[in-house]
């Protein structure tokens, strides 16, 4: 049995070869301090964020696209596979997609939270290549194709031509730091403390990125600075946009960095046919028109963008074979093998 394994910073993704996507959990963690022992995983662990006592801990133990607690993700990848490897007999092959610049360290991280699980052999691919392949994009030919994966923590850009990438950046920038931003502004300007994932869902509520058509609201609930008890605040679509427009505008300077080092031929082929957007942020509404306005390029939002990387990672899937035979006759997208 062949696995592929989105390791996000906000969701983690399972993929069986021949099946699809079979698990879409969040990344979280839950554990006790005291005993330093899981207690839960996934979405189970995301509900307990900011409600647990002081001898439980719930964290994220992804940060930035990689590993921040390595004990925590190797507990957590342990778990989830139990769900979808019911028999321990068969040693799966697992292909998992990375951010693009990444230290050797940091692979490392990966494939050994991975392996801890007991698998056959880690194979690790770009997330840059894997959302374009999973965005139903071609990216074996010599023509050139730009995709921006734009996820909770980091955004990889990239431009793509015979199998590899030729020109690409990650920033570590993504929906968590709009995130971060809104909560930041409940507090500076209405004193109401709220956490991160109530900023979450505003955003995802009424998050927008050019002049909204319609001032919608939404009813951001929280904690009192200054006196302390339970408050809510209606904000605007106006408002939010406000807060969040920075974020995206780091975003779109990015991406512009990508294009200005990318070679004349390359850049004509992305002009043609435009840049594809995917990752879950990419969702934010007018998005694709903020970066088509900033580079006078046609953007288009991939269908179920936050799918891209683990739906790539599962069509990974098949360039195994080529890479155990090591013939080297062929392009392969797959970056290393452990």
């Amino acid at each position: 049995m062949d696995i592929a394994i989105d390791l996000g910073t906000s969701r983690t993704r399972l993929y069986i070869d021949k099946k699809g996507k079979v698990l879409d959990e969040a990344s979280v963690a839950a554990y006790s301090v005291a005993q330093n022992k899981i207690i839960a995983v996934g979405d189970e662990a995301y509900a307990m964020l900011g409600k647990t006592p002081d001898s439980i801990s719930a964290e994220f133990p992804l940060a930035g696209g990689v590993i921040a607690q390595s004990f925590l993700i190797e507990d957590m990848v342990n778990i989830l596979l139990k769900h979808i490897c019911t028999s321990r007999i068969v040693m799966p092959r697992v292909v998992a997609g990375i951010p693009g610049e990444i230290t050797e360290v940091e692979k490392r991280a990966v494939v050994n939270a991975i392996s801890s699980f007991g698998v056959r052999r880690v194979y690790l691919i770009e997330d840059t290549k894997v959302a374009a392949m999973g965005a139903g994009i071609d990216i074996m030919g010599p023509h050139g194709v730009m995709v921006a994966d734009i996820g909770a923590g980091t955004t990889n850009i990239g431009v793509l031509s015979l199998g590899g990438i030729s020109v690409s950046k990650t920033i570590k920038i993504g929906g968590n730091k709009m995130d971060d931003e809104i909560v930041k502004y409940m507090k500076q300007k209405y004193s109401l403390i709220i956490g991160n994932p109530m900023a979450e869902r505003c955003k995802k509520a009424i998050g927008c990125l050019v002049d909204p058509d319609d001032e919608i609201t939404f009813r951001v609930k929280g904690r009192d600075a200054l006196g302390g008890l339970p408050r809510y605040v209606d904000v605007t679509q106006t408002e939010i946009s406000e807060v969040i427009l920075e974020t995206g505008m780091e975003i779109v300077a990015a991406i512009k960095d990508v294009l200005e080092a990318t070679p004349p031929e390359l850049v004509g082929d992305v002009y043609t046919d435009g840049i594809t957007l995917t990752g879950g942020l990419s969702k934010i509404k007018g998005f694709a028109q903020l970066i088509a306005d900033n580079t006078d390029i046609a953007v288009t939002v991939a269908e179920t963008p936050e799918d891209c990387v683990i739906n790539g990672c599962g069509e990974a899937i098949a360039y195994i074979s080529e890479v155990e035979k090591s013939t080297g006759a062929e392009i392969n997208p797959l970056m290393a093998a452990y």
